[in-house]
């Protein structure tokens, strides 16, 4: 399907009036306390436990981002993660600097990497890794007089 960007002569960017403002990953598991420890151990992600509705809740905050962790039960008929490379939202990305350190340590750790680390164009190095419930992440090392 393709985007109509002309409406009556004027661009859709030129008639866009509201702003966005990014908010939060959601990620579902069946197991939000021990992915929360990965995400605290492995990336140094704040867990922010609270109560909503009477029910425990676990955030993360992980670089300036909200991560929303859902629980995910038997009885609630959510499909298992899908085997990467899929269509959709494929990866979130975090900036580090000095990759090659992060990565190191992160293998001491125990952490499952899908893509070593790897220049990709100069000035640019990144590693994709693999968090709980298959969840893909990249690290990006940018040089910033690139």
């Amino acid at each position: 399907m393709k985007a109509n960007h002309q409406i009556q002569g004027r661009s859709a960017l030129a008639q866009q009036t509201h702003k966005y403002g990014w908010d939060h990953v959601h990620l579902r598991t069946t197991d939000p306390e021990g992915m929360a420890q990965w995400f605290e151990s492995m990336l140094g992600a704040e867990v922010i436990r609270s109560m909503q509705q009477g029910k425990p809740r676990i955030d993360l905050k992980l670089g300036g981002a909200n991560i929303f962790i859902a629980p995910v039960a038997p009885s609630d008929s959510v499909n298992a993660a899908p085997a990467t490379p899929y269509r959709g939202l494929d990866h979130f990305g975090l900036a580090v600097s000095g990759i090659d350190a992060v990565a190191a340590d992160l293998k001491n750790k125990g952490v499952e990497f899908t893509r070593e680390p790897t220049t990709v164009r100069p000035g640019v190095r990144i590693c994709f890794l693999r968090g709980p419930e298959g969840v893909s992440i990249e690290l990006l090392d940018r040089n910033p007089k690139y």
